[in-house]
Parts: C-alpha cells; structure tokens; sequence
C-alpha cells in the first residue's frame, strides 16, 4: 500500500497549480474535445431527431449535459485564471438574467416570441433547465474573444468593439436556432398566419437576441480585464476550441436538416478562426503564430 500510495500522482495544492493542471489536460485531449465530442454529438442528436435511437438514449438529459460541458472546458478553464471577484460578480449577474429572461420568455412570450421546450434538458427551475447559463454565457464569450482577435487595435474602441461583438452574438444564434428547432430541442408557436419565419424561427426571436446579446456583451466587457483576456489568448493556444465545437456540431447538424443559410454563416465563423490560426497544429497542423502579435 505504500509503494501505491508513492506512486500515485499529486493533487494539485494551490489555485495556480490546479489551473496549470487543468490546462495540460485540456491541452493533451484537444482533439477529443473539439473534434471528437461535437461530431458525436452532432451524430447522436440527429439520429434521436430521426427517430433510429431508442428512447433511453435518444436526446438523453444527461448526455447533452455532459457532452456541452466537455466542448465548454477549453473556454472555462481558459478563463478561468481572469475570474477576479469582478469578473465572478459579472458572471453571476448574467446568470440571474438568463434565467429570468427565459423565464420571461415561456410565460409571456416576450422578448423572443412564444416557444416551448420539445426535448428534455435537464432538472428544471420553474420550466426553465437548470443548465441554461452553460448553454449561453458561453455563446457570448466565444462571440467577444474571437472579436478581440480579429478587430486587433480598433478593439480599443469602445462602441466599434460592443457593435461588432454584439453582431457576432445574433449571427452566432442564426446558426443556433434553426438548428436547435429542427432538432425538435425547442418549438415556436406560430400565432399569426403572416408571421415571418426564418428556418421556423420567428423574427421576434433575434429581435430579442439583439436585446440579450447587448446586456452579455456589455456585462462581460465590464467584467474581464481586456488586456488580461488578450494576454491569455496569446498564452493559450485552446481558448477558442469551444468556437471549433460550435462550427462542428451546429454546422454538422444544419447542414444535414438543409439550413444552408446558418451553415454558411456557421463557416464564416471557421474563417475567423482560420484567420486567427485556432485550428492549430494539434487539430489541423496549421502553424501557431498570431497575425494580430508581430
């Protein structure tokens, strides 16, 4: 027993060394988180939207829990050494809104139009799943790195960086919602014979997301040290490969339902990576060096 207990490995002591910890092992599995993981679930969950996986299985709560925590682990744990007490605060405030806006949402309609839940996601609070800031917060801090790297200096300027982010976000939901909707993961109610659909996603959805995705962007702009975010960029090659998961899986499973308009602008997200070299050598051998630092 002492001869194992030597050899076992040392937990880590210290915040530092747990981050460090952390980014190794999310560095050594990068494949398999950005690459692997999405493609599965993009096979998976099409399949339990056709109808070929039994009913245990298909759209399991869990599995997609679980699958989205393991795409979402790049971008937390890269983040992670930036939570200040601020940044937890911001954080913590989105959090509370998401719930309250989708809450909002199911009982009145408003800002996104009526829409009710068709896949289980989860425990629920009120109608609302539990996991639901896992799902968006996420979306917007993809959305406001990716940004930062490609704006380059005329990210310094204040309302040049909120438009462009904030644009990045509604273009990232034109890629989410029709998918999600033809996956049967939500559905909108269509109160009016004349309303405007786009992919069965009512226009009043992204007229919503235009107000959402302005209170995110804001609130993280306010919360995380710009500087410190472009530094850990720098430093991390694995930041953005939650964003790598995103292309994957929602333009996997756009494309097989024939959403072609979200597919192209799900692609125009894998240009900006590719211009910001964030398939790197690990998942596509493209070489490392940042444009955007000489």
């Amino acid at each position: 027993m002492a001869d194992l207990r030597m050899r076992l490995p040392e937990l880590p002591q210290t915040r530092r060394e747990t981050e460090l910890a952390l980014d190794q092992l999310v560095r050594d599995n990068r494949f398999t988180i950005s690459v692997f993981f999405p493609l599965n679930g993009a096979v998976l969950l099409v399949a339990s939207a056709m109808g070929w996986l039994p009913e245990p299985v298909a759209f399991h709560a869990s599995l997609i829990l679980f699958g989205t925590l393991v795409m979402r682990s790049p971008l937390i744990v890269g983040v992670l050494p930036l939570v200040t007490r601020r940044a937890a605060f911001g954080i913590a405030a989105l959090t509370g809104y998401a719930y309250a806006i989708e809450y909002t949402g199911i009982t009145t309609g408003q800002p996104y139009g009526w829409f009710y839940y068709g896949v289980d996601l989860g425990p629920t609070v009120a109608g609302v799943p539990i996991g639901l800031p896992v799902f968006f917060i996420p979306l917007v801090m993809n959305a406001y790195l990716l940004c930062l790297l490609l704006l380059g200096d005329r990210a310094r300027n204040t309302l040049v960086r909120l438009a462009v982010v904030i644009a990045a976000v509604l273009a990232m939901d034109v890629v989410l919602d029709p998918g999600a909707v033809a996956l049967g993961f939500w559905e909108y109610y269509r109160l009016a014979d004349d309303a405007i659909l786009f992919y069965d996603v009512p226009l009043s959805n992204y007229a919503g997301w235009v107000v959402s995705a302005t209170i995110a962007v804001v609130t993280l702009d306010w919360a995380f040290d710009r500087e410190a975010l472009l530094d850990r960029l720098d430093a991390t090659e694995f930041m953005l490969d939650d964003l790598v998961s995103f292309v994957i899986l929602w333009g996997g499973i756009n494309a097989w339902f024939g959403n072609w308009i979200p597919v192209a602008v799900a692609g125009l997200f894998g240009v900006g990576l590719l211009r910001t070299e964030r398939f790197d050598s690990q998942l596509f051998r493209l070489p490392r060096r940042l444009p955007w630092r000489s």
